[in-house]
């Protein structure tokens, strides 16, 4: 099957999955006059409660993905939780996937980002995916404890992440998996690490490739709670972070929007992750850029010349919304958090848990301080978990 290109009449975009990211491409999408179709596992998901098509299905399904394909005209993705071969044949059927299955495949197997980066020549710590306890234990003493082991697959939000201190550590890590489906196993060298940082990168299938500010995401316990645009680096740092999201991008192949997030060692860039779709570190963007992330990836996607990256406003900062105490909703406490005129609040429709990603905060200043006070404490007014 060969479809026409993606002009003219309003192509009909398919994004697997209905999370907060494909809500938030959605309202991007609605002001370019796209057709939307989600492929979602409950019609409670956070994009499929606001007015998008919806096919109920699984992402992890062949049949599911085949049937959702043959009623878009692209598609694209909201996680990288996707059957790869399922893919593939849609792929060899003639459709459109965007960014491909063989990026998708790297992008869901930590080890396979490291290899192909790796190879690539960009900045990755010491790894080795690893088989056995005495793996895990040869590779600390290769390496020095502490060192740090992942599952190679899921895991987001310190979840799936354990900073193994010594011999013991380990051992004890083998055991409290024992029994259960341990998952592969990936050991890296601990990276003394000054700050994290995050690039976002946008490609289309014609070369055209765009970034973004460098953000600096702070986090706390292992979860991303604020983004601070732009980040203070040296000139020369910024540039090199730059390099290394269009060199990601190209190692990979994604069309649409890549993510690498970077640890900053003194002023020294080493790669961490990457994501190929949209992602939590670009939120600012709906306020802050002249082109938002979720517009960038659509018209990636759709092969449409790329939109500009520039910053709105010195200083800009977003900060997540965590459920609090339970009970606590944010709806209910919205106009509290308005009285800021600066604030601009996003809302996921999702059910308040403790803990549960339930939205963001946005602020443009002129100065970081300004932006980063009036983000946190619209945060709070929300009800939104301290710390």
């Amino acid at each position: 099957m060969i479809r026409p290109p993606l002009h003219g009449a309003s192509p009909v975009v398919g994004i697997v999955g209905a999370g907060q990211l494909a809500r938030m491409t959605y309202q991007a999408a609605i002001a370019l006059d796209l057709r939307v179709r989600l492929l979602a596992e409950g019609a409670d998901e956070a994009a499929a409660a606001i007015g998008a098509e919806v096919v109920l299905g699984s992402p992890r399904d062949a049949a599911d993905l085949a049937r959702f394909a043959a009623r878009c005209d692209v598609i694209t993705f909201d996680h990288e939780l996707v059957d790869v071969a399922a893919l593939r044949t849609i792929e060899q059927a003639g459709h459109l996937v965007r960014p491909g299955s063989g990026t998708i495949a790297i992008a869901q197997d930590k080890a396979r980002q490291r290899a192909v980066l790796g190879e690539a020549g960009l900045p990755v710590p010491a790894f080795r995916q690893v088989a056995d306890l005495a793996d895990l234990i040869g590779f600390g003493r290769e390496q020095g404890w502490p060192i740090v082991a992942k599952a190679v697959r899921g895991g987001y939000d310190g979840r799936a992440v354990w900073p193994l201190a010594d011999e013991g550590a380990a051992a004890d890590l083998w055991a409290r998996l024992d029994g259960e489906e341990r998952p592969a196993l990936l050991a890296e060298a601990h990276v003394p690490l000054d700050r994290e940082l995050a690039v976002l990168v946008a490609r289309r299938p014609s070369g055209e490739i765009v970034t973004y500010a460098v953000v600096e995401t702070v986090q706390r316990q292992g979860i991303c709670r604020e983004l601070l645009v732009p980040a203070a680096l040296p000139a020369a740092v910024e540039a090199e972070a730059r390099s290394l999201g269009r060199r990601a991008a190209a190692a990979v192949g994604v069309v649409g929007i890549l993510a690498l997030e970077l640890f900053l060692v003194g002023e020294r860039l080493v790669v961490n992750e990457i994501a190929a779709r949209p992602h939590n570190s670009g939120h600012w963007t709906i306020e802050g850029a002249v082109a938002s992330q979720f517009e960038q990836h659509l018209r990636a996607v759709l092969d449409w010349p790329l939109g500009a990256t520039d910053l709105v406003a010195p200083a800009v900062v977003t900060a997540n919304l965590l459920g609090g105490a339970v009970g606590t909703e944010p709806r209910r406490l919205l106009p509290g958090a308005l009285i800021d005129p600066r604030v601009r609040v996003h809302l996921y429709g999702k059910v308040a848990r403790p803990g549960r990603k339930l939205g963001h905060v946005t602020v443009l200043a002129d100065t970081m301080e300004s932006a980063r006070q009036s983000a946190l404490t619209a945060v709070a007014r929300l009800g939104g978990a301290a710390g």
